[in-house]
């Protein structure tokens, strides 16, 4: 006879959800501290913050929030944010975190598209969200978070929505349980890509997405109950939310520690103060963060490791950051679409320095050849000896394969169960990939291929150079000239210094040299900490 899978199908699918585990904490732990808001002295243990999720859930559900329904928040990294996160899931709603620097008409974009039934803004960005409320001609039901603050503001009940607090207080009733056909392949959360190449994309996950994406981390750092994290980057995108933020520390049973802004100071105070064990962010979060150790050192021994993603580390800063903060450093590579695919660990550093690591656990990745008119199969591989720069391409449980109401963009995207982001890359023998950048942001210059990463990592390698953007601008003779934007670590570097340190730079080819330099403040960031090549060009092409 042969096995009968029926009953653990229904199982995975009806009972395997994101909900269901951080339930089984509120069980579980529940007089472990699962949330620390260090600015007001509050903790919530995992009992307290399954009843205050409940009480979040029940004024959602009086303002017509089940199963299905989106509800959009624009907040920091907060207590509100974690409970909104955990509401939607306790009915079945979808949450979608949304960035609260973009313009407007970006917002209007996503409500538009979202058409979520309840909007939550935090009191400080009220004028923004109505002009974008306006611009949208969407009416969800409005609440404000920002506790005593939301009357300086002006956003009691009858203005633009009513106080998130209250309308917590006043919910009453009892929670309607999940339909028992309720299932893991629904979505749960919904991210809007961080627009490196236009209007943000809508990605949405079904729970299970969540739920493995929760299991990667607890596999990859590895986070334990004990652990207590916290995440310097918003929330509002994934690797906020799920590397090393709610998402997995709320699924192992562990606590984590909300940042509402980012100060190096208090994050370095706050490892000592609140033994936090796991710092995550952007490389450029950790070189703020190394120059204030440096300046003021602090204990970090509570520190199993820190992890950074958005961008590669070069080897001159995975040995600062080793030195000066833990030599317990990690670096994820990913998209909003899968999370993170690649993973570079402390045991391949320095000598991996640069490159975004090894596939994960759970997941494939492959560098395809790239070909004129089509994409490159799964089969088509790049050489194995970093001689060739392909596509990288990735499949994972962590992705949900999909774009919320675009299926012209989903056929150029996930094709044959792999996801194309765009990214070209190399890879070697043993698999480790390093990324030279997106293919729209490649230079063709006298007809050769110039990626742009190649040249920042050569300029990276000057002690005098913080960070750098390389761009193509119009050129008659050579269709394109390569030029670079600088920020100096050293205010005596200048443009016949780094273009002799080129010359004779070992990695780069002449026709990649750049023969022409800005010396900028900073460089644009997405708030994933990648950089924005395009807005840089359009700055080089009026320069």
């Amino acid at each position: 006879m042969s096995y009968d899978s029926t009953r653990y199908r229904d199982y995975f699918e009806h009972s395997l959800t994101y909900a269901a585990g951080f339930g089984r904490n509120v069980a579980r732990y529940g007089d472990s501290i699962a949330l620390v808001d260090p600015p007001t002295g509050r903790e919530w243990s995992y009992a307290q913050l399954g009843a205050a999720v409940d009480s979040v859930a029940r004024a959602l559900a009086e303002r017509g929030v089940g199963r299905g329904d989106r509800v959009l928040y624009q907040l920091y990294n907060g207590v509100e944010f974690a409970l909104l996160y955990l509401a939607t899931q306790r009915l079945g709603a979808v949450s979608v975190p949304v960035n609260y620097r973009l313009a407007p008409a970006e917002t209007a974009h996503i409500l538009r598209d979202s058409d979520p039934a309840v909007f939550v803004i935090d009191a400080e960005h009220a004028d923004g969200a109505q002009r974008a409320l306006e611009l949208a001609g969407v009416s969800p039901t409005v609440l404000v978070a920002g506790g005593n603050d939301a009357g300086h503001w002006g956003m009691g009940s009858g203005h633009l929505g009513q106080d998130f607090d209250a309308a917590v207080a006043e919910a009453s009733g009892t929670l309607p349980d999940l339909p028992a056909d309720f299932s893991t392949f629904e979505e749960s959360t919904r991210f809007y890509t961080s627009g490196t190449t236009g209007m943000p994309k809508g990605v949405p996950l079904p729970s299970i997405a969540e739920l493995m994406s929760a299991h990667d981390v607890i596999m990859h750092f590895p986070l334990t109950p004990q652990d207590r994290t916290l995440n310097m980057t918003p929330w509002f995108h994934r690797g906020g939310l799920h590397s090393g933020g709610p998402n997995p520390v709320f699924y192992i049973g562990g606590s984590v520690v909300p940042l509402r802004s980012f100060n190096p100071a208090t994050v370095l105070d706050w490892v000592g103060e609140q033994g936090l064990t796991y710092l995550i962010g952007a490389p450029t979060t950790l070189e703020m963060i190394a120059a204030e150790q440096e300046k003021n050192p602090r204990d970090l021994t509570t520190l199993h490791g820190i992890v950074t993603m958005g961008a590669p580390l070069d080897r001159a800063a995975a040995i600062r950051y080793q030195e000066l903060l833990t030599p317990r450093l990690f670096n994820g590579y990913g998209t909003t679409e899968g999370f993170w695919n690649t993973f570079l660990r402390p045991e391949d550093l320095p000598a991996h320095a640069g490159s975004a690591g090894r596939s994960c656990t759970d997941d494939d990745v492959a560098v395809v050849r790239v070909f004129e008119g089509r994409r490159g199969q799964p089969h088509e591989l790049a050489a194995r000896d970093g001689s060739e720069i392909g596509e990288v391409i990735m499949r994972s449980p962590k992705s949900g394969f999909s774009y919320a109401n675009l299926p012209q963009v989903e056929e150029e995207k996930f094709h044959d169960g792999w996801l194309y982001p765009g990214d070209m890359a190399t890879w070697d023998a043993d698999g480790y990939v390093t990324i030279m950048g997106r293919t729209d942001d490649m230079i063709i210059s006298g007809g050769e291929n110039v990626h742009p990463v190649q040249v920042e990592a050569a300029l990276a390698d000057h002690p005098g150079v913080l960070d750098s953007v390389v761009v193509g601008v119009p050129d008659d003779q050579w269709g394109q000239r390569v030029v670079a934007y600088v920020v100096r670590r050293d205010e005596a570097v200048d443009v016949d210094g780094l273009d002799a340190f080129c010359r004779e730079h070992p990695g780069l080819a002449d026709f990649k040299r750049p023969r022409g330099y800005r010396f900028v403040d900073e460089v644009p960031l997405t708030a994933t900490g990648k950089k924005m090549h395009y807005k840089v060009a359009d700055s080089a092409a009026q320069d």
